[in-house]
């Protein structure tokens, strides 16, 4: 598992007081980074090795501004070119958003899907674990 901090900025907030939904997405794909440097450690997007296929997020409880977040990142299932990645957002020791994004290695010259392999897979598999319900 994959672990970040974020600390809330006040532009993150919206009319209602809390944070806004549409920063989640944006902060689950920068704590996705770690995982990324698992396919390119230097994150060259010209040696990018991945697409996303799918993206959810299940808004359970409000998040808010003052406190940090801890954003935890981790795989759910390992296929043979894909995989999801669940992320969990928590705030006072509690989930508050839960998102799953569906990843495949991707040859993107030749426009396929390719087969996670070797020490890759290895890698990935150290990941795996059980989401919460």
């Amino acid at each position: 598992m994959f672990t970040r901090h974020i600390e809330p900025a006040f532009y993150d907030t919206d009319a209602l007081g809390h944070i806004n939904n549409t920063r989640l997405p944006a902060w689950f794909e920068l704590a996705r980074n770690d995982l990324f440097k698992l396919f390119t450690p230097d994150l060259n997007p010209r040696q990018w090795r991945l697409i996303m296929a799918r993206m959810e997020i299940d808004y359970r409880v409000e998040l808010f501004y003052g406190h940090d977040i801890e954003l935890r990142t981790y795989l759910t299932r390992l296929g043979t070119s894909s995989f999801t990645v669940t992320q969990e957002a928590r705030q006072f020791d509690t989930l508050t958003n839960l998102g799953h994004t569906v990843l495949i290695q991707y040859d993107h010259h030749a426009k396929r899907a390719v087969p996670i392999e070797g020490e890759l897979r290895e890698s990935l598999t150290h990941h795996l674990q059980d989401a919460p319900s």
